[in-house]
């Protein structure tokens, strides 16, 4: 799968998706850092990229219609300390090659992933 690491999470999420055997671009890495979200969604739909991001502006269903992008995942975590998101996101690379993620939304937790879509 292809994601795109929004600015505002450890470039290291990029290294654990690599490490997967995932391709991850960070959005510094394409200088779009300072993008509008529409734009950034945009640039992930075009290059068929799930977007991984803490902006909860893309858990909007209405703004954001999961069925309209390759996929969306927003980290709804109590801390956003580095070492706890990474540590988060860890736990849930096994779930990307068993859950559905074209087309579909997932919100990640502490303590769960919530994922949103048709089938």
């Amino acid at each position: 799968m292809q994601f795109k690491i929004d600015e505002n999470l450890p470039v290291e999420i990029s290294e654990i998706l690599l490490n997967a055997g995932h391709d991850a671009k960070t959005v510094n890495d394409q200088q779009l850092k300072g993008t509008k979200d529409e734009v950034l969604i945009d640039v992930c739909k075009k290059e068929n990229r799930v977007l991984i991001t803490l902006d909860t502006d893309f858990s909007d269903i209405r703004a954001y219609p999961p069925q309209e992008f390759s996929g969306i995942i927003v980290l709804r975590v109590g801390s956003q300390a580095k070492q706890h998101i990474l540590k988060i996101f860890q736990r849930i690379i096994s779930v990307l090659d068993r859950e559905p993620l074209n087309q579909h939304l997932w919100i990640i937790e502490e303590t769960m992933v919530r994922i949103r879509g048709k089938g």
